[in-house]
């Protein structure tokens, strides 16, 4: 386990440059909207948000003047359009904007919109925070080296994201994880594994267990959990590697007791060896996408040179490679740790191939 020093006290937040500007573009992610994150700033008073058992969130919910309101929610209304439909006004009428909520808590501090069709009363939800290029990278590569698919846009200083539904992990741990059988718990144990695999491949820092959820899917006569991400924040800035491992956050403690009880060291190996050659596949099926992205990525200024340097040796005491070492760019490390899983899965494909040959 670690503490809180593991962690820089606060990371600023980078700009979009012109190259990964021309790459949201291209790909579809950058999309003209009609309110920006400073516009949902001018709320005029707020109260405190409590879940079902009377805690605080850290979470207010925002209120406006009359003469704001109506036209913020048309605009997000517009924008809840342009991220989950085909950006008409046709829509809106079945459309309320039913809460605006505000985070004060962490870097990004987004703001949550909840947006109910007035016909069925199902209601959905998205976010809307500051644009960081460190963010932006890490949804892209979530996009592609998961197995999920995110929808997100940015425009000028604004960032849409839609929401991640899921059951938090902080909350998961405390009041589900106990009543889970004993099969439940050894499918988690092997899920955090892969999750833990994944996050330190992309270089994915800071899953805290409140930085991602779990998510329950009813598949016969039993319930399979997946592990997703939810806060793309800290991609490519820390220098210590356990920042990316999420086994060394205290908050992640009873999940790894869980890996530890449930299984054996052997089973360990082989989920790690099971998620790098997914993450493989998933790097050649990409192709010129995720090219295109790190490249950009690598001439990207996206960290602090004391934290490149320190995690440019750690990453070689690793694996050896040499070739870490000369790396000037938090984006040419990672253009490194995926090329070299990309080249372990090639490596032993082809030796299986020659074996079954000859």
């Amino acid at each position: 386990m670690t503490d809180e020093k593991l962690m820089s006290k606060k990371k600023p937040a980078y700009p979009v440059n012109k190259r990964l500007d021309a790459y949201l573009d291209q790909y579809n992610r950058k999309i003209e909207i009609p309110i920006f994150y400073e516009d949902l700033l001018r709320f005029s008073g707020s109260v405190s948000v409590y879940n079902a058992a009377d805690e605080d969130t850290l979470w207010i919910r925002v209120y406006y003047s009359d003469s704001d309101r109506e036209e913020i929610d048309l605009s997000l209304k517009k924008v809840y359009s342009i991220l989950h439909s085909d950006g008409s006004d046709r829509i809106f009428q079945y459309l309320n904007v039913d809460a605006v909520d505000y985070c004060t808590f962490g870097n990004s501090k987004p703001f949550r919109i909840k947006v109910r069709n007035i016909l069925n009363d199902n209601f959905t939800y998205f976010y809307v925070k500051k644009t960081d290029a460190s963010r932006v990278y890490g949804l892209e590569l979530e996009h592609m080296l998961s197995p999920y698919n995110l929808n997100f846009l940015v425009y000028k200083d604004t960032l849409i994201e839609e929401h991640i539904a899921g059951i938090p992990g902080d909350e998961f741990i405390k009041e589900m994880l106990p009543k889970c059988s004993e099969p439940e718990k050894a499918q988690l144990a092997k899920e955090f594994v892969k999750f833990n695999e994944r996050c330190m491949i992309r270089l994915l820092g800071d899953m805290r267990s409140y930085n991602y959820v779990i998510v329950p899917t009813h598949d016969f006569d039993q319930v399979i959990y997946s592990i997703r991400a939810i806060d793309f924040d800290q991609q490519c800035y820390e220098g210590k590697l356990k920042v990316y491992r999420p086994q060394f956050f205290k908050e992640n403690y009873q999940m790894v007791e869980l890996v530890r009880s449930k299984l054996l060291h052997s089973s360990v190996d082989q989920y790690k060896i099971e998620e790098r050659s997914i993450v493989a596949k998933r790097i050649i099926s990409s192709g010129s996408r995720i090219k295109k992205l790190v490249n950009i990525c690598k001439t990207d200024h996206i960290s602090l040179d004391e934290n490149i340097k320190q995690l440019c040796g750690l990453i070689y005491d690793l694996t050896l490679d040499v070739d870490f070492k000369k790396c000037k760019t938090m984006g040419q490390i990672l253009a490194l740790a995926l090329d070299f899983v990309k080249r372990n899965y090639e490596d032993v494909s082809m030796k299986q191939i020659i074996e079954k040959k000859f």
